[in-house]
């Protein structure tokens, strides 16, 4: 009567084991689909993509802010090297610091207007081309309308 129980506690694990691979592979399967699903509606619908990074980097506005943030950071320097001749190490750390931190939100307020007018530039462009949505080209595997060039276009056209 034992060998019968062991055999059947067998035949159940291998059963239970059975269904939990036969669970894996379908939600496997179910995201695969949903997967190719969503690449072939990007490619079949109004859906844009752009090089946000590429769009950015040829702003001419970037160049302005660019040039901003550097005569900032040279001030900056110049500015930590008179205050900080004095001071002892501890309190040169803290005002390098602190200088850092002033630089680092500084850097932020002067791309912020950048990367608003690329998101901008891109939504006129989007509505221009009958695009319901534009995403980051480097999110998509396939498919979708590149509007890059475009977008850049815009963006040096209006800075003229």
């Amino acid at each position: 009567m034992l060998k019968l129980e062991k055999k059947q506690i067998q035949i159940f694990s291998i059963a239970v084991a059975a269904i939990f691979i036969g669970s894996v592979v379908a939600v496997a399967m179910s995201q695969l689909s949903s997967v190719t699903g969503v690449a072939s509606a990007a490619s079949s619908s109004s859906v844009g993509v752009i090089d946000f990074r590429q769009a950015m980097s040829e702003n001419p506005a970037l160049e302005a802010a660019n040039a901003t943030f550097q005569k900032e950071v040279e001030a900056a320097q110049s500015d930590f090297e008179t205050k900080s001749a004095s001071m002892s190490d501890e309190d040169k750390a803290a005002f390098y610091q602190q200088t850092q931190q002033r630089l680092s939100q500084r850097q932020g307020e002067l791309i912020e207007p950048v990367q608003k007018a690329v998101e901008q530039a891109a939504k006129e462009v989007a509505d221009a081309k009958g695009l319901s949505v534009v995403i980051d080209k480097g999110a998509v595997v396939y498919g979708g309308n590149d509007i890059t060039r475009d977008v850049i276009a815009k963006l040096q056209k209006g800075s003229k």
